[in-house]
């Protein structure tokens, strides 16, 4: 226990980091030393998102025993923070009853999401053990299509009435803050539930006890409904600095709210799949990447791999049937690698900030064609810079003038095409309802590569005169 103290009065020192560095460390060497009540005497001052990290980073074979040193509120708490991967085994590993306790228990949206991400055999078995009021909500939430705003909602708020009293109010907020998951918005409706207007916590404490709620509330309400899809939910809450956004359905009814804790989610997912695909086509399902066995890693990231190994494979063909001008300038076989490396870094950077604009929606005021003209002037700019770096150096590795300016003019206009490619496929891809991030790396390599390496022997041949 003394060890135990220690530890605990160096967690005032340390940032969040080393602090969880720090309980991960310990947890593992008192759960391998089997001193459970030390394990469980660390994580005392710990808060559940740290502890959920901790638990994490153990062996696999530890979580369950490291989660059933928590008592039963650390635990629902703990669960919502872990991820996925880490939820779904410790259903498989913990006993019935645990289970029922802590799915029961989480709040309605974060529940959905775990069902998404189980087998249907298992949220079955879950959904017929859960409380009949529970049971319900989580069926309303999983009634609506996947990634929209009714997927993600809560059922966990607080509505008004507006010919109810500022104190009146005030004593509903205190009977049910408990069952609600935010207070500081307080949302007004009619008779039949639907939403007419919106009042913060702040406004109730500084108005007057006897005032009427439709004098102080606001009428224009921002609000999504069921059927929005999640990252418009996430890029409303985002621009108004919501706390939260209110849900209604098809008669305007009100059914639900979003929270900014599960907006910050979405755009981290959203996030990552992009940049996982930017990065080579690597398909994200929402997945810690870390966590899953490498060989659905591999069947993930071996699918354009595979196209990009056609690709090459047609580059190479190409090259094999300029053998002629090979023949006669060899050194032209020299800078292959320099045009297409750089085409391919040129498109990538054009995919990247239009996709990039696309999912902030920085270029909503500007046209397909406005965005692709700009980035093919771009290019132009580009190619022109680096066309005379290169030109410079072939001349002189190579001493021939000729062969500078067919590798200075082919890098130019190899810029242009990716350039083009890069800012128009994703729009193409978008349009053709397919995911522009995940498709447009390997298609603007294949573009760069093949029709790159066919300007450049043409132009040789040209400026050559082959």
């Amino acid at each position: 226990m003394t060890e135990t103290n220690n530890l605990n009065s160096t967690f005032q020192d340390v940032s969040r980091r080393e602090l969880r560095d720090l309980v991960r460390t310990q947890l593992q060497m008192l759960l391998e030393a089997a001193d459970l009540q030390a394990a469980k005497s660390i994580l005392v001052p710990v808060q559940p998102a740290d502890i959920a990290e901790a638990i994490e980073g153990l062996p696999e074979a530890m979580h369950a025993l490291a989660f059933r040193l928590l008592s039963k509120d650390e635990a629902i708490e703990v669960y919502e923070y872990l991820d996925y991967s880490v939820q779904e085994r410790l259903i498989e590993e913990l006993k019935s009853q645990e289970v029922r306790d802590i799915v029961d228990q989480m709040s309605s949206d974060d529940r959905a999401r775990l069902f998404d991400e189980l087998p249907a055999k298992v949220v079955n078995r879950l959904l017929e053990q859960l409380s009949p009021v529970e049971r319900q909500a989580t069926a309303l939430l999983l009634g609506y299509e996947p990634n929209t705003a009714g997927r993600i909602m809560t059922l966990e708020f607080i509505s008004l009435k507006e010919n109810i009293t500022v104190i009146q109010a005030l004593e509903r907020i205190r009977r049910l803050a408990n069952a609600s998951e935010i207070i500081y918005y307080l949302y007004v409706t009619d008779a039949e539930r639907r939403l007419t207007g919106i009042v913060s916590l702040r406004d109730l404490v500084t108005s007057q006890p006897e005032q009427i709620i439709g004098e102080i509330m606001t009428r224009d309400v921002i609000f999504v409904r069921t059927d929005t899809d999640q990252e418009e939910v996430a890029r409303a809450i985002q621009r108004y600095d919501f706390l939260a956004v209110p849900v209604v359905d098809k008669q305007q009814l009100l059914v639900g709210i979003v929270t900014v804790d599960d907006v910050i989610d979405i755009l981290q997912e959203e996030t990552t799949k992009d940049i996982y695909a930017l990065g080579g086509g690597v398909q994200s399902s929402g997945d810690n990447y870390f966590q899953m066995n490498l060989m659905e890693v591999a069947r993930k990231r071996v699918v354009w791999l595979f196209v990009l190994l056609i690709t090459n494979t047609v580059t190479g063909t190409i090259i094999k049937s300029q053998e002629d001008i090979l023949t006669k300038v060899v050194t032209l076989t020299a800078f292959i690698p320099l045009l297409t490396g750089t085409g391919g870094n040129v498109g990538a950077q054009s995919s990247t900030v239009v996709i990039r604009g696309m999912n902030t929606e920085e270029i909503r005021s500007l046209g397909t064609w406005q965005v692709i003209g700009r980035e093919a002037i771009a290019g132009l700019l580009l190619g022109g810079m680096l066309g005379i770096i290169a030109t410079i150096w072939a001349y002189f590795l190579q001493g021939r003038i000729e062969v500078a300016i067919a590798v200075g003019t082919s890098l130019v206009a190899i810029s242009v095409l990716a350039s083009v490619s890069g800012s128009t496929l994703p729009f193409l891809f978008r349009m053709l309802r397919l995911d522009p991030a995940l498709m447009s790396a390997p298609f603007i390599t294949t573009a760069v590569d093949v029709v790159g390496v066919l300007i450049y022997f043409n132009l040789a041949r040209v400026i050559l005169q082959l």
